[in-house]
């Protein structure tokens, strides 16, 4: 007999879901770090903000590429060892960043990051919805996305902080010493799965024939690229345009990391019954947040109404993304689906990232929210012409 949904969760499950959680924080706190030292980057290398901004876009083209042929050849992996491997190859790449004593090197370096962030997103979320009793699926997805809007309401701004206060290459200093323990956690605690059927590339004509599944990646980039376009310069924009302060740029990013928080929430509350309005609302919301961000500029709250709405919207769609490519994909396939969506995403970062460079040097760093909130605006516009009927019919 299945345990009881009201069972508390055995000491070993919460364990290795709390180590999974953490991962997931340092990975989006690798990732995002470099969004709030931009500036303090860029001067260390003689750069312009859209020069350093660069790192990010290329960050993001190597997880987009890495993702399917790392997954592929991983999929052959046993789930813990892949694990602990995913989290060394991190822990590498942060120390190499902190070291780093060119951009070119520091490039390098997060591209080590970049290969193990490629495989983690790709498993992240199956292995911890594997962990747990079916009827947990939810919680454990929940909690992996909470490791993500901590790393923004904590990791980003806390690695500002420490950035501005001893210097960039301590945030990452910092980062690798919580991926050592981490990784020590995990090699403790996680379970060994069964590492199931190998996926291989004979397999993926499956996920392209899935047409609601090719509809929820098209959201994805849309959402992805629109919200990278504005966010990747969202420090300087507030710096420059806004005219916020220092510590109040960090606030204004904790702000966000905490909404993102409501936006897990939000899911948790009201996605199964609405999954249809709730994929179209979130992504809506996000272009709402970016088409806001320049009128509400002169606001001494603007910045912080934006990042609200912004933050609760993108982390909320993020999670329903994610459990709707579970949901209409089979269980052997879901990690490899996880992995292209993963790509596909980071496809999205990069093209926003890019965008928002020319952007500033084409038009000035005032028009990112403009042209980002234009982008999420299709997507939205997509959502609720098409996609919601092909997921809604997919799931029926």
């Amino acid at each position: 007999m299945p345990p009881s949904a009201k069972t508390p969760l055995a000491v070993r499950e919460l364990l290795a879901l709390l180590a999974l959680t953490l991962s997931a924080f340092l990975l989006n706190t690798s990732e995002f770090v470099p969004i709030g030292l931009l500036t303090d980057i860029a001067g260390a290398f003689g750069l312009t903000e859209s020069g350093a901004g660069l790192m990010i876009s290329l960050y993001a083209w190597a997880v987009a590429l890495l993702s399917l042929p790392l997954m592929l050849a991983a999929s052959r992996v046993a789930p813990r060892a892949l694990i602990l491997c995913v989290i060394a190859v991190f822990c590498a790449g942060q120390v190499g960043s902190a070291l780093a004593p060119s951009f070119e090197l520091l490039v390098a370096s997060r591209l080590v990051v970049a290969a193990s962030h490629a495989v983690f997103w790709s498993v992240a979320t199956p292995f911890a919805v594997r962990v747990v009793a079916p009827e947990r699926a939810s919680l454990a997805m929940s909690l992996i996305v909470t490791g993500t809007s901590v790393a923004m309401i904590f990791g980003l701004p806390l690695g500002r902080a420490l950035g501005i206060a001893l210097g960039w290459r301590m945030t990452f200093v910092c980062v690798a010493a919580a991926a050592a323990v981490v990784l020590a956690s995990l090699a403790a605690f996680f379970p060994r799965l069964d590492p199931g059927e190998p996926f291989t590339l004979a397999r993926l004509p499956e996920l392209v024939r899935n047409r609601p599944l090719a509809g929820l990646y098209l959201a994805t980039i849309l959402f992805a690229c629109g919200y990278y376009t504005g966010y990747s310069y969202i420090e300087p924009f507030l710096a420059q345009v806004a005219g916020t302060p220092d510590a109040l740029i960090t606030a204004a990013l904790t702000v966000f990391g905490v909404a993102g928080l409501a936006g897990t929430w939000l899911f948790a509350r009201l996605f199964d019954g609405h999954r249809r309005a709730f994929l179209s609302c979130t992504m809506l919301g996000v272009a709402a947040a970016l088409l806001m961000l320049a009128p509400l500029a002169a606001w001494p709250a603007g910045p912080f109404v934006v990042c609200a709405v912004w933050g609760a919207s993108a982390t909320a769609f993020n999670v329903a993304a994610q459990a709707q490519v579970i949901r209409i994909t089979s269980e052997d396939a879901s990690t490899v689906a996880m992995s292209v969506f993963s790509g596909l995403f980071n496809v999205g970062i990069g093209a926003g990232s890019a965008l928002g460079g020319l952007v500033c040097d084409a038009a000035g760093i005032g028009l990112v929210g403009w042209v980002g909130g234009a982008i999420a605006l299709t997507g939205a516009i997509w959502c609720v012409a098409r996609l919601g009927r092909m997921l809604e019919r997919a799931c029926a």
